[in-house]
């Protein structure tokens, strides 16, 4: 507990010093408890051992006897096999929790001033966002918005995939079908469709091979009408595109697409600017960077590829210059790319590229914020059952329905337009939750069972508990807006562990931010809905004793939901009021 340790530091140092010992070297141990049912934070006392020439137990027994005058009405304090325990007072928690309530930032500072570029979702023109575009867009849309939330100026950037080679017979394709029925077959979603057909002929049809090059040739020329054709591809595309976005609930508009076209007219000052730090050499006819430290399968020297034997560029050509984009247009302090972990080694050369080439300084940096695959429950990459890379918006559909036939079973009385809103947040809701609430850089098993259960480590879950609590509010006659100017009375266990989690969240939040792990939020919203049902079940509320306790009960039940809200909220998830 972030704020308790900080409270108790200096009562730490003074008892290190009145035992002789180099407190600035030794106070620092002072951390969170490994083992909760010990205490809230403690302090090992084993590396002390060897200058005080007593057991670590003693020395823990000691610094009890020093430290717990000062700290009393703050934490009780005991000695546990050689470390000293600190177990946060419920009249230290009452105060700590009390003093969230008027705070709409509930304890979370801003303040943050860095320029930040954000790269994520990052779909293919004309091919099918699928499953494998769901953990970039949910996990990138989530740290932009916590990061907005602490203060940071965040660019969202959307590297659509709207250049290259395909485009040539992607056009031709088009004009085979004709403008009309192209802009159909793409407007209502059949972008894989339309991807294989073009492929297909290019394959087994050499007419249409030939063309196809030759567009490519007229469109990295600027042909006028090749680039119009082209922005029907782009346009009809990114028209389906946003039709997912809108379905996510994510923060992506069309201001945020910066697709590789977008690059392409400094592709060769990229390469001149690499050719004037000395870095670029000759390899088989193309122009290449050997970064130092990377080496092949054969144990020879890894090269990164910045223009090709035929004269076109390579992706980290396109890389190196969105770095120097972000950089000197839009002043960024740092970098995220938030993509697969496969892609870590090529990320690892370009960030040391750009280092070298002085396209970043020192002062700047580039963060592969990297995760894991999405598998089925046989441990394999999840598909469909014929095979194919399931889409993302049939996944995302059928998490509405699978949600409304969860809602009509857990509350029947909940019909019509607001049934249907409901059930949209919580399908949702549940696919985004699955996916932040594992550990970004491990794969996670696509379970609809689990990710829709209404118990357990779920969105759910969380969505429930908010939804108790609204109903607490409703049957009450008073004013909730009225609850914030009150004070928090922690008197029973099941009260003070409720406003133990409550107080530990603007550290959770901030944890979240500082490692770019949902995860951690996530765990830490359902240790929050956790306490509460035990709270809601020994502690009545409506059903209070007296009028102060019933105040107090509300309030830890407002600060609950509040918490509950704002931390699914920077998730990118919905509360609704009923369920």
């Amino acid at each position: 507990m972030k704020q308790l340790i900080l409270e108790t530091q200096d009562a730490f140092f003074d008892a290190l010093t009145d035992m002789g010992v180099d407190a600035s070297k030794y106070s620092s141990l002072l951390g969170r408890a490994t083992v909760e049912d010990h205490g809230d934070a403690a302090f090992p006392c084993h590396a002390l051992s060897s200058q005080l020439k007593i057991s670590p137990i003693e020395i823990a027994d000691e610094i009890c006897s020093l430290v717990s005058p000062a700290l009393a009405g703050v934490a009780d304090v005991s000695s546990i096999s050689g470390f000293v325990n600190l177990r946060a007072s419920p009249s230290w928690l009452s105060s700590q929790a009390s003093s969230l309530l008027p705070d709409k930032r509930l304890g979370v500072e801003g303040g943050g001033g860095m320029t930040i570029a954000v790269d994520y979702s990052a779909p293919n023109v004309a091919k099918e966002m699928h499953v494998g575009h769901l953990r970039s867009t949910v996990i990138g849309d989530a740290i932009v918005r916590m990061l907005e939330f602490k203060g940071h100026l965040v660019h969202r950037e959307n590297h659509v995939g709207d250049w290259g080679t395909p485009f040539g017979m992607l056009i031709e394709h088009l004009l085979d079908l004709g403008e009309d029925v192209a802009a159909n077959e793409l407007g209502v979603g059949d972008l894989d469709s339309f991807y294989k057909q073009a492929r297909s002929k290019f394959v087994a049809d050499e007419e249409f091979a030939e063309r196809s090059r030759s567009r490519v040739v007229l469109l990295q020329g600027g042909d006028q009408e090749t680039l119009r054709l082209w922005g029907i591809l782009v346009d009809e595309s990114m028209r389906y595109f946003n039709e997912v976005y809108s379905m996510l609930g994510v923060l992506l508009t069309d201001d945020d697409i910066m697709g590789e076209s977008s690059y392409q007219d400094i592709l060769p000052s990229v390469a001149e600017r690499l050719e004037e730090a000395g870095l670029l050499e000759k390899s088989a006819g193309a122009d290449v960077i050997f970064p130092g430290g990377w080496v092949n399968r054969e144990g020879e020297p890894l090269p990164m590829i910045i223009r090709k034997a035929d004269g076109g560029y390579n992706y980290s050509t396109s890389d190196l210059a969105c770095i120097i984009d972000r950089v000197e247009r839009l002043g960024c302090d740092s970098f995220l790319y938030v993509v697969g972990t496969p892609q870590k080694q090529h990320f690892e050369m370009v960030f040391q590229v750009a280092k070298q080439a002085e396209f970043m300084g020192e002062n700047h940096s580039a963060i592969h914020v990297n995760f894991g695959s999405v598998l089925d429950t046989d441990g394999k990459v999840l598909k469909s059952r014929e095979g194919e890379v399931i889409k993302l918006h049939d996944l995302l559909s059928e998490a509405v329905i699978r949600a409304v036939a969860a809602i009509e079973e857990k509350n029947p009385k909940l019909q019509g337009e607001q049934r249907d809103s409901v059930a949209k947040m919580v399908g949702i809701g549940a696919v985004k939750y699955a996916d932040l609430s594992t550990e970004r850089t491990k794969d996670y098993v696509f379970d609809w069972e689990r990710m829709l259960a209404f118990d357990g480590n779920t969105a759910p879950y969380l969505q429930y508990a908010h939804a108790r609590i609204c109903s607490i509010f409703r049957k009450w006659k008073g004013k909730r807006s009225s609850i914030s100017g009150n004070t928090i009375e922690c008197e029973l266990p099941e009260e003070s562990l409720l406003a133990r989690r409550l107080v530990e969240f603007p550290a959770v939040v901030d944890e979240t931010i500082l490692t770019f792990s949902p995860h951690r939020l996530c765990t830490h919203l359902h240790s929050i809905a956790s306490a509460f049902a035990s709270f809601y079940e020994k502690c009545p509320v409506l059903g209070a004793n007296n009028d102060s306790t019933l105040i107090s009960r509300l309030a830890l039940c407002d600060l609950t939901a509040r918490e509950l809200e704002l931390g699914l909220g920077l998730l990118g998830i919905g509360v609704p009021e009923v369920m």
